[in-house]
């Protein structure tokens, strides 16, 4: 009996370990790792350093390195800055308007650990394109129908973050925007109904097939959004959010302006003033009138006259 209460006990004793340790096992980031990449400046091609598969993985993500969609080729999962690796970093730094010298420099580390947006770049070939700005890949270029300018939205979300008065009002000014320099009009469809966008605030997976990868401090997915017409706009729950941001905040609204761009089929421009900049600094706000670059891209998509 005694050997049998002493087994009992070890059982609920174990229980107890586990129930304890199940949050940090299922919340825990990807890798167990913060995305830092600061012990990497200054690699080169030719070196092996640990630490260099994380700019891979980080590059593959975001449409600059494939190994040609083959994960056995023979670096693709290791720490040698190869040859592939570093044409992927001039084409980053190209598109960044960073000097294209391959190698992970300060100001190369600096912005692959800005938080930012989780779409893919729409990446250049050459520091000779004229436009600063970039619709989603596709033939046809995706976009919404001749037919399809009043669009409706509303609010699904998976996480409670921001409640819906806070919510609503930032939301119909980021569409506004678009709206003035469109002939797109937006409305918020009855709660229930259907509609052509959902907006929301989503954890890690939810379902959409891009992963959120939680909170910071850096290097961080702040939100994404799909190409016309899925019409899904995501935040991450688990940012620091605020309609106020200080220096360890980010600006609801201006990520909002940002993902509505893309729901209407924009890319990520090159120009940092630029809403459709891929990456934003904590505390930034971006509330301005739309930068050219965003204004001359969304009108040349749905064939509108450029502003003089």
């Amino acid at each position: 009996m005694a050997l049998k209460s002493s087994f009992l006990g070890l059982q609920a004793f174990l229980l107890l370990v586990i129930m304890f340790m199940l949050p940090s096992l299922l919340f825990s980031k990807p890798n167990g790792k913060s995305f830092d990449l600061q012990h990497l400046e200054g690699c080169h091609k030719g070196q092996k350093v640990k630490g260099v598969n994380q700019v891979k993985q980080y590059l593959e993500r975001f449409g600059y390195l494939h190994y040609n969609n083959d994960p056995a080729h023979a670096n693709a999962n290791d720490d040698v800055f190869d040859d592939l690796l570093e044409s992927a970093v001039k084409e980053y730094q190209l598109n960044h308007q960073l000097k294209p010298t391959g190698s992970l420099n300060s100001m190369t580390v600096k912005q692959m650990m800005k938080p930012r947006c989780g779409v893919p770049d729409t990446t250049r070939m050459s520091s000779g394109t004229v436009s600063h700005f970039t619709f989603f890949p596709g033939t046809p270029t995706p976009k919404w129908p001749a037919d399809k300018r009043s669009l409706t939205y509303t609010f699904r979300s998976g996480a409670e973050v921001i409640d819906l008065q806070t919510l609503r009002p930032l939301i119909s000014r980021a569409f506004a925007k678009w709206a003035a320099v469109t002939q797109f009009t937006f409305a918020e469809a009855q709660a229930g109904a259907q509609s052509d966008i959902s907006i929301g605030f989503y954890r890690r997976a939810h379902g959409d097939g891009a992963s959120f990868d939680g909170p910071g401090p850096v290097g961080r997915i702040l939100a994404h959004a799909f190409r016309p017409t899925i019409g899904l706009f995501h935040y991450d729950a688990d940012e620091n959010w605020s309609t106020n941001p200080t220096t360890t905040e980010i600006d609801l609204e201006s990520i909002a302006v940002h993902e509505i761009g893309h729901l209407l089929g924009l890319g990520h421009s090159s120009i940092p003033e630029a809403i459709m900049f891929g990456s934003i600094e904590p505390g930034q706000r971006k509330r301005g009138p739309l930068q050219p670059a965003d204004v001359q891209g969304i009108r040349t998509l749905y064939d509108l006259p450029l502003p003089i």
